[in-house]
């Protein structure tokens, strides 16, 4: 079993299709335009056949927010013709999709011009994009969020300070703060990025004010940052990390958060579950870190799957 696992692995093999929730539930967080070797219409066939009805697709570089926009318009074209090998190919419904937009914040990096070597001793690496300037690079995000109604959040922004040096951690600074503000003007969800950079990111939040829907994206705290962020009424995003064998704070902060306040992601193509951490991953496979959350929640797996679906209702408001 576990060779086989590896030879998946090797082969850039997508997880199976589980069998459907018993309740509908929501991927709060997923990339459709950077999953490999797939047809992001049929991505949202499979997390339908999952389970999983509705999805948040996220644009948070320039090329990503355009792609958002467009598709969210219906006039995006599929990336590939195909949807990966070894996978059904379900005919039935669609999930449905809203959006979210933004400049991440190591996108805010190259957009200020910062050149500071990362941690890893990589020399920065940028792209035509980044000639843009970091306000004009928000304001492109503020005019696609203002003209597109199916765009429900701005993010993910927020602060990544694993590779960022000071110059690179004030632009981040800049850029959070202008996304905050867009958010508020708006009156659109905040989805965080927070890598490495708890204590700033809710300083920050604390400062300036938080939207009134403010979620954490692929939470990474411990317990004592969920109960903080409980009492701020803020949203916890779980992801494929929170099944790790390693990561036993992280389960410690789900145990902790209010039922409440929590959510459900994938972050695809990235950060599949266990069993499948290292392979792609996608909208549908969200179906096996909720019912890993039941399970260490202690709660059935139907009322997991409904508190996420209303607390997504809460956040995005609608996804007619």
């Amino acid at each position: 079993m576990g060779d086989s696992k590896a030879k998946a692995k090797r082969r850039g093999e997508f997880p199976p299709l589980p069998e459907p929730l018993p309740v509908p539930a929501v991927d709060n967080h997923t990339h459709l335009e950077s999953i490999p070797n797939a047809d992001p219409i049929q991505q949202l066939r499979l997390a339908a056949a999952a389970g999983v009805d509705r999805i948040v697709q996220v644009g948070c570089d320039i090329p990503s927010a355009r792609w958002t926009d467009a598709w969210l318009r219906g006039l995006g074209d599929s990336v590939v013709s195909r949807q990966p090998e070894r996978l059904p190919q379900p005919t039935g419904p669609l999930a449905k999709a809203v959006g979210a937009v933004a400049i991440h914040p190591n996108e805010a990096v190259r957009h200020a011009r910062v050149y500071e070597i990362a941690k890893d001793g990589l020399e920065p690496h940028d792209e035509p994009h980044h000639q843009i300037s970091l306000p004009d690079a928000i304001a492109e995000i503020a005019e696609i969020a203002t003209n597109n109604p199916k765009i429900k959040a701005i993010g993910e922004t927020g602060m990544d300070l694993f590779r960022a040096g000071p110059k690179g951690a004030a632009a981040q600074r800049e850029s959070f703060r202008a996304h905050i503000a867009l958010a508020k003007e708006l009156n659109l969800a905040l989805q965080i990025h927070d890598r490495e950079a708890h204590e700033e990111v809710i300083e920050i939040l604390l400062k300036d004010g938080a939207p009134e829907m403010t979620v954490f994206h692929c939470f990474s705290g411990d317990a004592e940052m969920a109960s903080i962020l409980a009492k701020q009424g803020w949203y916890l995003s779980f992801a494929g990390p929170v099944t790790y064998k390693a990561n036993d704070d992280l389960r410690a902060a789900l145990q902790v958060a209010p039922l409440e306040l929590i959510l459900a992601e994938t972050d695809a193509p990235y950060l599949a579950p266990h069993p499948y951490r290292g392979q792609p991953n996608a909208p549908y496979v969200v179906n096996y870190t909720i019912r890993a959350m039941a399970e260490i929640k202690e709660t059935p797996l139907e009322e997991m799957c409904q508190i996420i679906s209303e607390n997504s209702e809460r956040v995005y408001r609608s996804w007619a």
